[in-house]
């Protein structure tokens, strides 16, 4: 068994998801409300907010193909600071850079212009955040060597994505209020940029030791054949619908939440409001995850990971009914709804790196060899080919009501997200990979598993 990892390290590590919860959590909540507004407009309107629609879909579709790349590149990168480090000090002042750029369009009204625009500056702010963020997130496996120091760091990260997810969903409402979009970019920008290098100088010493003493070499095929050795991993090709339609309906109803309180609640200040519903979700999320944890270390991430979806698929569908129900205030009933979302994002946040880890293990004892970064990005790649469906389906939903008047679009959202949840339950349930992952454990549960090794 290897070695623990000192907790200062786990913690500077793990620290990393304050900035990257800052700015991706910011970004899906403002980022289709920001270039398209809602307001009672007919058909002209809904077209500008389609079309901002169709370039969030269609960068991600295009963005998602740079993944298995650049994983695959820092698979065989040599260096003195090892495989990834090299690609996350290059990318981050970057990807802090682009993500300021993304709110200063260069017309104030909605113009087809900002369309082009949002189209040019997210297609280099999503390059950057792969270049930084694919090759930080496959340092985990290479310095936790055991499901303790995973457990530890993937909750740490939870609990610092957390707080990086309370100052985007809940601070940048009230930053938006008082001094403006741009202001609040500036901020999350800058988070991000300051914790990845404080992760980073966690993760520096351990990273570097690790590819100095490799027992097992990097991938010696080719890129394609490194691809497809991936997807000869029946385990990963598991897991990665259940991850895809799970991330896509929790970014649908984040998305959806300052449409519900503008049009739904016809709240003016629509900033505070939003803030203050995705703050009662993280205060459930925060109280949760322990027991989370507790129960992951006791019956397994698997089973943890696939209640968390199960539950999701049957609770997002209720946001159709926010206003409905007689004698308790529509304020109330989101504040209700909003409570019990927390339930749900839990497993999201904890459970997915820890799970890749284990599987880039799985293929080391298939395979002899290491592509960690490949892994993660083929993970990446197809996360985002079908999250990029998130934002597009969510813009023709609102297409079909988005005012107060007529909030159709905005209800559907739901029961669409529950849906989506629900397919990647069902597509969960023949996974089966023991939590910790060598030779023995893998033929206890599965004694062919490793039958067809070369």
């Amino acid at each position: 068994m290897p070695g623990r990892l000192p907790l200062v390290t786990r913690l500077l590590y793990a620290s990393g998801s304050i900035g990257g919860n800052a700015i991706g959590r910011s970004k899906d909540l403002w980022l289709l409300y920001f270039y398209a507004p809602p307001d009672d407009a007919d058909i002209s309107r809904r077209t500008t907010t389609l079309a901002v629609g169709v370039v969030l879909f269609s960068i991600r579709f295009i963005e998602a193909f740079d993944d298995p790349l650049i994983g695959y590149w820092s698979d065989r990168t040599r260096s003195r600071w090892g495989r990834r480090i090299p690609f996350v000090v290059a990318a981050t002042p970057f990807l802090s850079l682009m993500f300021v750029v993304l709110w200063f369009p260069p017309s104030h009204d909605q113009s087809m212009s900002n369309a082009i625009f949002l189209f040019g500056a997210l297609a280099l702010f999503h390059l950057f955040s792969t270049l930084s963020g694919g090759p930080f997130e496959s340092l985990l496996p290479e310095i936790a060597r055991n499901n303790e120091d995973r457990l530890s760091i993937v909750s740490w990260q939870v609990a610092f994505g957390v707080a990086g997810a309370a100052v985007a969903l809940v601070g940048s409402g009230f930053i938006i209020d008082a001094f403006g979009f741009q202001v609040m970019a500036m901020i999350m920008a800058t988070l991000a940029l300051v914790f990845r290098f404080v992760a980073l100088a966690g993760a520096w010493r351990p990273a570097v030791e690790a590819a100095r003493t490799a027992s097992k070499p990097p991938p010696a095929e080719s890129f394609w054949q490194s691809i497809a050795t991936c997807m000869r991993n029946d385990q990963f090709v598991l897991f990665l619908p259940t991850y895809i339609f799970y991330n896509m309906g929790v970014l649908m109803i984040t998305g959806v939440m300052p449409f519900l309180v503008k049009a739904v609640l016809e709240f003016e200040n629509e900033g505070t409001m939003t803030a203050l519903i995705n703050a009662v979700a993280i205060g459930m999320l925060v109280a949760v995850l322990p027991l989370f944890v507790r129960m992951a270390k006791r019956h397994g991430k698997r089973r943890m990971y696939s209640l968390g979806m199960l539950y999701a698929a049957v609770y997002f569908p209720f946001l159709f009914f926010i206003g409905f129900i007689p004698g308790i205030p529509p304020v109330v009933q989101i504040l209700i709804y909003a409570a019990f979302l927390g339930l749900p994002l839990a497993p999201l946040q904890t459970f997915p790196n820890a799970l890749i880890a284990d599987l880039t293990d799985y293929d080391t004892l298939r395979t002899g060899e290491r592509r960690e970064g490949t892994y993660y990005a083929t993970q990446a790649m197809f996360e985002k080919t079908a999250s990029s469906l998130a934002p597009l389906l969510l813009a023709i939903l609102l297409t079909l009501g988005s005012t107060t008047e007529n909030p159709i679009g905005i209800r559907l959202v739901g029961p669409v997200a529950g849906l989506s949840t629900l397919i990647g339950y069902l597509a969960f349930r023949g996974f089966w990979l023991p939590d910790s992952v060598n030779e023995e454990s893998v033929r206890a549960v599965r004694p062919q598993a490793l039958e067809r090794r070369p």
